[in-house]
């Protein structure tokens, strides 16, 4: 085994050399959790969140089949019990519905979800009505309505609108900080009355830029922690946006780890692929943060708030107890995790041991 890992350590260099003793968590998950209707299936799965009563919300790309082949609809934010009982479906039909990518449960249990495709977020109530809107979707009757270009030098940045953002979190005053994501490259912060404050960020690899900013949790210091995707690495900012430091997951996978997705990366493009955050979680009051990686290799890290990496969950895989495309992780406390997968179509409900 030694021998197999030595190519793929001397590549990932000291890092990996400083945490190749990290443990594999054990843990158990729900079969056939939550339970949908009869004939109902989820698409892609983004986003996945948990309210104070154990109520699980999942923002899924289902809802597309009465739409044409090009931006069709995909978008549904569907409501269960904490025993994965069906309650119904929050914003049924509604306008800002294009693109799933991510769904949060504020303190107040209001709903919070993150349309890529028509660049908006949208606040719910707990009843599950419209209370604020953010951002705004192209309209219909203007001319180019499809999708934004990645264009070089990056589009500037417009306060108050966004192209298509990610996530969205809140610090302990009630401010709120949206990532803004795939084009913008920015974290946007708004007041807790819902009016805008400022944004940081631009396109780079240096402190403080982005390469599609992904994910966003805040600690109970109020440290923000962005999950810059493609730079392969969590940023950590004050609320006014100072860089404070950041940190790299680096840990091989298991040999004999395969891709759900053609062929296994080898060599640079498994350097990049390592740890590249996904999605982010801080349980309530927790010293720890759970940290979901890319498609490949796929796996769930424990991790401390200054970046050590306490274990490791799972591997790449279409099974139970395997993922793919981790996109979404909610976790109300430190052994139970809500998995979100875009690649295998579901929500994993994990206990860990």
């Amino acid at each position: 085994m030694r021998a197999c890992l030595l190519p793929l350590l001397l590549l990932l260099a000291g890092p990996a050399l400083a945490q190749q003793s990290v443990p594999e968590i054990a843990f158990d998950s729900t079969p056939d959790f939550p339970t949908l209707p009869p004939g109902m299936n989820f698409g892609e799965v983004p986003g996945v969140a948990v309210n104070s009563k154990g109520h699980v919300f999942v923002f899924t790309r289902s809802n597309s089949a009465g739409g044409p082949a090009y931006a069709p609809t995909a978008a549904q934010l569907l409501e269960f019990t904490a025993n994965g009982e069906y309650v119904g479906e929050v914003g049924k039909g509604l306008y800002a519905w294009a693109f799933a990518h991510s769904v949060r449960i504020d303190k107040d249990d209001n709903i919070w979800a993150i349309d890529k495709g028509s660049d908006m977020i949208v606040k719910f109530n707990p009843a599950g009505r419209v209370v604020w809107v953010f951002g705004r979707r192209k309209e219909s009757a203007d001319e180019d309505t499809g999708p934004w270009e990645h264009v070089d030098p990056p589009l500037a940045h417009v306060d108050g609108l966004f192209r298509q953002p990610t996530d969205v979190a809140w610090d302990s005053q009630g401010n709120i900080y949206i990532t803004d994501g795939y084009i913008n490259s920015r974290v946007a912060k708004y007041d807790k009355n819902g009016d805008w404050v400022k944004s940081w960020g631009s396109k780079g690899t240096g402190p403080g830029q982005f390469r599609t900013p992904h994910a966003i949790a805040i600690d109970s210091r109020d440290n923000i922690y962005v999950g810059d995707r493609a730079n392969r690495r969590i940023q950590v900012f004050d609320t006014d946006g100072k860089f404070l430091r950041q940190f790299t997951i680096d840990v091989p996978p298991v040999p004999g780890t395969h891709s759900t997705y053609g062929n296994t990366p080898t060599g640079e493009r498994l350097a990049q692929a390592i740890g590249a955050p996904n999605s982010l979680c801080i349980p309530n009051g927790s010293q720890v943060m759970f940290v979901g990686e890319s498609t490949f290799p796929g796996r769930i890290f424990k991790v401390s708030l200054d970046g050590k990496v306490l274990g490791v969950i799972g591997r790449s895989g279409r099974n139970l107890k395997q993922f793919s495309g981790g996109h979404g992780l909610a976790c109300p406390s430190e052994n139970e995790i809500y998995v979100a997968e875009t690649a295998n179509w579901r929500v994993q409900k994990l206990r860990l041991h």
